[in-house]
């Protein structure tokens, strides 16, 4: 494994820092009219290496310049992009609101907008596609769709999207909050987290937590008309934001909420999230199980973390069984001591020695 690309920040929490890396190019390409949906794409590594696709998680979590550190710069050449309405894509649904931003947004327009990238790069052949949590989702559809276009699929923090995943993180004990706040009346990731819970649960009314994500979502379809509705929506959207934030990592830093604490990062994120949850991520129900044969000869990494709270290691087990019915088996299964963020310690590792010994990609 190449280390020098990678450097610990702290022996006790195992967490790591990236050093900063510089992209070769960058762009925006217009995929779509009515609204203009522009792609913002930066390019990393060898423009003439081995084409990794990277899909961030969320949907609308966005890009960012450490994501490249997981690849060899030698040997590959790595494809960062903010899908819509997020990041600095156009338009976002914070600079445009979710009425035109959450226009022509859903699963199959983020899976076309892949192959468009893919063309307007002049991506021919096959390419690794890398992605974690809601990325792993779009990696998985992406690929039973186009697997003559993937050489490998690299999965973190699987996400497969079922009524129960959502309500393990989003509802818990909410309908039962009000009485019993520490009662552990449902599964779920408030278990773990009861102040950060607390925090999420409060910022919607006694009587609607029956149906907390429905809840939130009626507040982000709000069209505010003053100023104090507008703070409500930005209020709603940060609590959607840090409560995921938090747990996305085995040990929370309380002190700062870094991005998931930003406005403008908060509108898209949680409103994106929202939208595709309502909608049952635009896939038919169990979509990506019941078409897991579509991925059968495809060379598939997974690393997952045992105490991840937000995608839950049963999830990668489920995909893992599914591959295992058709005789199909990851090339590599890693269960991790961390959570959910790719930026853990032992995830970081495994999923930088994942694509250090990945097979080249030939013909």
């Amino acid at each position: 494994m190449n280390f020098s690309r990678l450097r610990t920040t702290s022996k006790v929490t195992g967490e790591w820092k990236y050093d900063q890396p510089i992209a070769n190019k960058s762009g925006l390409l217009q995929v779509d009219t009515a609204p203009d949906h522009k792609l913002y794409w930066e390019e990393y590594g060898n423009p003439d290496g081995e084409p990794v696709m990277f899909l961030h998680g969320g949907p609308g979590g966005a890009c960012a310049p450490p994501m490249a550190r997981f690849f060899d710069p030698k040997r590959y050449r790595v494809i960062l992009f903010d899908q819509r309405g997020c990041g600095k894509s156009e338009p976002t649904v914070a600079s445009a609101g979710p009425q035109v931003a959450l226009t022509n947004n859903t699963t199959d327009h983020l899976v076309d907008d892949i192959n468009r990238l893919r063309d307007a790069l002049g991506i021919t052949g096959r390419m690794h596609v890398f992605g974690g949590s809601w990325g792993s989702t779009l990696a998985l559809t992406y690929a039973i769709r186009h697997a003559d276009k993937v050489a490998s699929l690299i999965l973190r923090g699987i996400f497969l999207g079922a009524t129960e995943d959502l309500l393990y993180m989003y509802q818990g004990n909410a309908a039962a909050f009000t009485n019993t706040p520490y009662a552990l009346t449902e599964p779920g990731a408030y278990i773990a987290y009861p102040d950060e819970w607390k925090a999420f649960v409060e910022v919607i009314a006694v009587e609607e937590r029956g149906n907390i994500m429905g809840a939130y979502k009626q507040i982000f379809d709000m069209v505010p008309t003053s100023e104090a509705e507008r703070q409500r929506q930005l209020e709603a959207a940060v609590a959607w934001s840090v409560w995921e934030g938090t747990i996305s990592n085995m040990i929370p830093d309380n002190a700062d909420a870094g991005k998931f604490g930003e406005a403008d990062f908060a509108l898209c994120f949680a409103q994106i999230e929202a939208h595709f949850f309502a909608n049952g991520l635009f896939l038919e129900p169990d979509y990506i199980v019941k078409n897991v044969d579509k991925l059968k000869g495809l060379d598939i990494h997974i690393v997952h973390g045992r105490f991840d709270q937000v995608c839950p290691l049963s999830q990668a087990s489920r995909l893992v069984a599914a591959l295992d019915e058709i005789s199909a088996p990851p090339a590599s299964y890693v269960k991790t001591d961390a959570g959910h963020s790719a930026m853990e310690g032992q995830t970081v590792l495994a999923l930088t020695a994942i694509m250090d010994g990945l097979p080249k990609i030939s013909g």
